[in-house]
């Protein structure tokens, strides 16, 4: 008999089926010791010696464990595949060792990255040892996070009345917020106009066109500042004649992005979907834990807390294929797209978010998961995909314009991209946070320089719309999603999740105040920011 922990019930259910006879697979329910909040229990002085406590329910999981182990010949360790599941691997071990419920019984140490038949087998094949430099890392982390947290928070306590508490992470994240907010303060708002011009080509196709120009006078982003100029540039352009001057298109090609790390995931998933960080880690939780399907429990999606954007060579091979069959030879890239990542401080220790299987299509998934769990998987099965298909090959394409209307003579700009082959394009593109002034990733029609008696643009008024818009932009309030990279850069090059953790805690603290998927520091969070 083999005794098998893991951290979920659910996921014990579900891998016991796997296993079959011969093995007992229990759950820990996640850490089952932890270092009690009173002083002392981590001593600076002793080498950092740490005193670490059993509460009464992780004790009984730990008897239950050591109950089974009586009858057993080995212990499988196959927490998550990460520094957290590496500690409560390391816990459990520790535990049983202080109990004496190891009678010579063999330990091992498995991990996989997919919830999957096929992935836990394999990995029942490949024991290894505890990481100890990962426990390491850990035992680092937990002890800074007492002494930064148990030490600050009781003096914030006391000088700061209201305060809430501080951290090694989450401390670094509110002075992002308040950096952001000083950077708001200081902004000095000026008011200008922008005029576009919207226009039709002979096929119907819409564009849009801004000004560049006002009677010879080329017009820069804040030289309209008042409401007359622009209405009166906004009339000369109901009323004029339109022709295209010039069209220069250059020839480039856009790679697609590689597969989502957990940041790139939760950024993704908060511009394209309005999930916060933690909803999109609960719902990724879900979809990695899997569903029945078929009558066996599966999971869906790989491991979700990585940086790593590489992907297994067999799924890769499983996803070109899928490509070709779907949508034809010309989509796939002749050899095997492959990514580096550029962060300094990536850990890379497992693949990309990825689906498990290519083939299991999200139209086919939505049948057994409620929705928002279907629209995640239908973002991550797309950029998976997408990191494998031929590139986009593009025209970067400026169109100038000229509108006369009797002595006036206004200039207009279109530029963006014109699409000869859409590649990944056909399936996904990146969403961006804000409205951006970068005209060059914006999709054009073909546009033509006028020929005699053929315009390239009609001249109609039911083809232009000219609008004026008044614009103020400050630096952007500081985002959860946005804050999560510049976390881990600022605090030591923390995991993604761990910085995600940060985000969370910060904002249902209400150190910031949520306004749609942006957030603004409370006061109270200032005056912590200022007292640390």
């Amino acid at each position: 008999m083999k005794v098998v922990v893991v951290e979920s019930p659910s996921k014990a259910k579900t891998i016991n089926k796997y296993l079959g006879a011969g093995y007992e697979v229990l759950a820990s329910f996640g850490h089952i010791r932890d270092l009690p909040a009173k002083d002392g229990s981590v001593d600076p002085d002793n080498d950092f010696k740490m005193l670490w406590e059993v509460d009464p329910k992780s004790q009984q999981r730990v008897n239950d464990i050591a109950r089974a182990l009586k009858g057993a010949d080995t212990l499988i360790l196959a927490t998550d595949p990460d520094r957290e599941g590496e500690a409560i691997s390391w816990h459990v071990l520790e535990a049983l060792n202080e109990k004496h419920a190891l009678k010579g019984q063999k330990v091992e140490r498995v991990v996989f990255n997919a919830i999957t038949k096929q992935s836990v087998t394999k990995a029942m094949k490949h024991p290894r040892a505890i990481d100890g430099a990962l426990v390491d890392a850990y035992l680092a982390r937990r002890a800074l996070d007492y002494l930064v947290g148990f030490t600050l928070s009781p003096v914030l306590w006391r000088k700061l009345p209201g305060a809430r508490s501080a951290g090694r992470v989450q401390s670094v994240a509110l002075r992002l917020v308040c950096d952001r907010e000083l950077e708001i303060e200081k902004f000095i708002a000026r008011e200008y106009w922008s005029i576009v011009a919207k226009l039709k080509t002979p096929r119907n196709e819409e564009f849009e066109a801004r000004l560049t120009g006002v009677d010879g006078t080329k017009v820069q982003r804040l030289d309209i500042g008042t409401g007359a100029q622009a209405e009166d540039i906004k009339q000369a352009l109901e009323g004029a004649k339109f022709s295209v001057a010039s069209v220069e298109a250059k020839p480039a090609r856009r790679n697609p992005p590689p597969p989502f790390t957990t940041s790139t995931m939760q950024q993704e998933a908060s511009r394209k979907l309005g999930f916060a960080p933690a909803i999109t880690m609960r719902l990724a939780q879900r979809l990695y834990e899997g569903v029945e399907i078929g009558g066996e429990t599966t999971g869906l999606i790989t491991y979700m807390r990585t940086d790593g954007i590489d992907i297994a060579p067999e799924a890769i091979a499983e996803l070109r294929t899928m490509i070709g069959k779907n949508y034809g030879k010309e989509y796939v890239p002749g050899s095997p797209r492959t990514y580096q990542n550029k962060s300094k401080n990536a850990q890379e220790a497992h693949e990309a978010v990825r689906p498990t299987s290519a083939s299991r299509t999200p139209q086919e998934v939505a049948k057994y998961v409620d929705r928002d769990q279907a629209r995640l998987y239908e973002l991550i099965w797309n950029r998976a995909v997408a990191s494998q298909m031929e590139s986009a090959e593009l025209e970067r394409t400026t169109v100038d314009i000229v509108a006369k209307n009797g002595a006036r003579t206004i200039d207009l700009r279109a530029t963006g991209q014109v699409v000869k082959f859409d590649g990944f394009l056909t399936l996904y593109q990146e969403g961006q946070d804000e409205a951006s002034d970068d005209e060059e990733s914006k999709r054009l029609p073909a546009i033509r320089a006028d020929l005699p008696g053929n315009p390239a643009v009609g001249d109609d008024p039911d083809h232009v719309e000219a609008k004026a818009a008044l614009d103020h932009r400050p630096p952007g309030h500081e985002d959860e999603f946005l804050g999560i990279p510049n976390q881990g850069v600022a605090a030591g090059g923390e995991l993604d999740s761990l910085a995600v953790g940060a985000a969370d805690r910060v904002a249902g603290r209400r150190h910031p105040e949520r306004h749609g998927a942006r957030r603004r520091q409370f006061a109270t969070g200032a005056r912590e920011f200022a007292a640390l």
